[in-house]
């Protein structure tokens, strides 16, 4: 369990106002303090109202009349939220004041400007249950990742100035208080989450960078021009000092200072690197831990033996309707890339199939097991009752996230039948890998199935699995094929023509793009060399069922 070492509550209104401060959210009316425990982030939407965790901090795109605001608030807490954040400006009216008093939502102004999606990706990180799996873990008293905002005020604290933490690609991890008058370039990393292009652009043409890593003592950068004009706001100087575990380096720590630091506040950045060096180092590993956990517990929920209903409970889960879905990657013999690549997009892959699917539902989970990630998706309660609506919604929730994601691998998904609680959902997963096998063979082609529209595919790829390599074709069929091979002839296609055509000469005729009194003499000369009768209706079968197998490729097992 990760144990958070810092005395800030972990998942408060409070919190995150705290660390977000005025720069991004304010709070428009409502008791912020009421809500001990954020239980979720989650978009609000009109169409299709998502199942909301207690204390919910609901994001409201698009919405902004006074009046839909009130009506939103009081639904929200009647469904147990704590918070409703808007985008600003908002100038709350006495229905308002009085829905958010009633209903004990609070509602919050975000920042015009920034992004939705980072403002939920900051929040899902300050908000982040570390003990979600509630087990023992040699991360047990580690500061958890949302800590960093933590950090960061630290490093403020010391050195009297504000603070960000960035990685090496210069995306945003944490900042500091004090924020709010610094200049252009600091608010806009703070809004996008991101260092502006066109300023990182400036500091590689004149290799700061180059002197950050170069350096493991902190770098002073003079101020440089916001452009070239000369009315435009310069940009403050800063310290920066690369964050570095050994040789590799993690990221930056940048600290906005009006002149070069003092011996003394350089070598209290400098300590101070060190521990924020712990911080993401304990980050991935802990990352890597909780993929390895949750792998373990799905495994075992997805196994639905004794131990099911625990590890069920243990990620999140309830007892309810739910659908498997199997996830994976073409396998490395076919993708010319070395396999520590491929098993990186595995798990990049994972990862945002447990994002795409957390958004569809709160406690939807995902976890990569060997090279296919599993991923559980409770119903809604509208498609509970309608198995064929749970199949096409999950079917459609997986072709949303492949058109989305992007890969250079061609992912595949198979969805199972819908689960009616967690004793089935080891027959959900059978037919999620069932349906993901017929995708891999290629006999589908396409990237989404579910098992219930694959049935005689998969059921064909079983029967060759029954029936020695050797044996097809046999009998009848194995005569035309050899005659075929002898005489370059094509009647294996004429008689495979006219069974997918149920003897309908006409259709089979175009299909092969022959004059009909040709396929005819062809599927005669067929009957004659295989001494086959076409009147038989279990020689029709087993021709047809020999013909499918043939065609079939090699298959591999999920």
């Amino acid at each position: 369990m990760l144990i958070p070492v810092t005395s800030l509550p972990r998942a408060s209104l409070g919190r995150v106002l705290e660390e977000l401060g005025t720069t991004l959210l304010d709070v428009v009316c409502g008791d912020v303090e009421r809500a001990d425990d954020i239980g979720g982030v989650v978009i609000h939407d009109p169409l299709d109202e998502p199942e909301l965790p207690q204390n919910a901090l609901v994001l409201g795109v698009g919405l902004h009349d006074p009046a839909d605001l009130a009506r939103v608030v009081t639904q929200l807490g009647g469904r147990g939220a704590a918070a409703l954040v808007v985008r600003a400006p908002v100038a709350p009216d006495a229905g308002l004041l009085a829905a958010s008093r009633a209903s004990g939502v609070a509602v919050l102004s975000f920042a015009r400007g920034a992004s939705w999606t980072h403002l939920a990706g900051m929040l899902r990180t300050l908000t982040a249950d570390g003990g979600r799996y509630d087990t023992d873990s040699p991360a047990a008293g580690r500061t958890g990742s949302g800590d960093l905002f933590a950090v960061a005020n630290a490093i403020a604290a010391l050195l009297d100035a504000p603070v960000t933490i960035e990685d090496r690609n210069s995306r945003l991890l944490a900042f500091s208080s004090r924020q709010e008058d610094v200049d252009p370039s600091r608010v806009q990393t703070i809004l996008g989450r991101q260092v502006p292009e066109h300023y990182t652009r400036i500091l590689e043409e004149r290799g700061v960078f180059q002197a950050i890593y170069r350096s493991d003592r902190p770098v002073f950068v003079a101020s440089l021009p916001e452009s070239g004009d000369a009315l435009q706001p310069r940009e403050l100087p800063r310290a920066v000092i690369a964050v570095r575990a050994g040789d590799e380096i993690l990221g930056t720590i940048w600290v906005v200072v009006p002149e070069p630091l003092s011996a003394e506040r350089s070598e209290a950045l400098y300590e101070a690197s060190k521990l924020v060096a712990m911080h993401m180092v304990w980050q991935r590993a802990d990352a890597d831990m909780e993929r390895r956990l949750r792998a373990e517990l799905l495994a075992s929920a997805l196994e639905s033996g004794p131990g099911s209903s625990e590890a069920v409970r243990r990620l999140g889960l309830k007892d309810e309707p739910s659908v498997v879905l199997a996830l994976t990657v073409v396998d490395a013999a076919t993708e010319p890339r070395l396999p520590a690549r491929l098993a990186t997009e595995r798990k990049r892959l994972t990862d945002a199939f447990a994002m795409h699917l957390s958004a569809v539902h709160p406690r939807a989970t995902a976890a990569l097991i060997g090279d296919v990630a599993y991923g559980i998706l409770p119903l809604l309660p509208q498609n509970r009752q309608n198995a064929e609506d749970a199949g096409e919604r999950a079917a459609r929730i997986a072709t949303e996230f492949l058109a989305r994601v992007g890969s250079r691998l061609r992912p595949l998904i198979g969805v199972g039948q819908p689960a009616a609680d967690c004793s089935a959902l080891a027959r959900s997963r059978a037919g999620a890998e069932r349906a993901l096998r017929v995708l891999r063979s290629g006999a589908a082609g396409q990237q989404v199935a579910r098992v219930d529209d694959v049935h005689i595919e998969a059921l064909l790829l079983e029967l060759a699995d029954l029936v020695p390599r050797g044996d097809i074709p046999s009998g009848a069929v194995a005569r035309v094929v050899a005659y075929d091979e002898t005489h370059q002839a094509n009647l294996v296609e004429t008689l495979r023509s006219w069974l997918d055509a149920f003897g309908d000469v006409a259709v089979a005729s175009a299909a092969m793009f022959v004059h009909p009194n040709t396929f005819r003499y062809r599927l005669r000369r067929a009957a004659e060399v295989g001494r086959i009768d076409l009147n038989d209706p279990n020689a029709r079968l087993s021709a047809m069922l020999q013909l499918r197998l043939m065609s079939l490729g090699s298959a591999p097992d999920t």
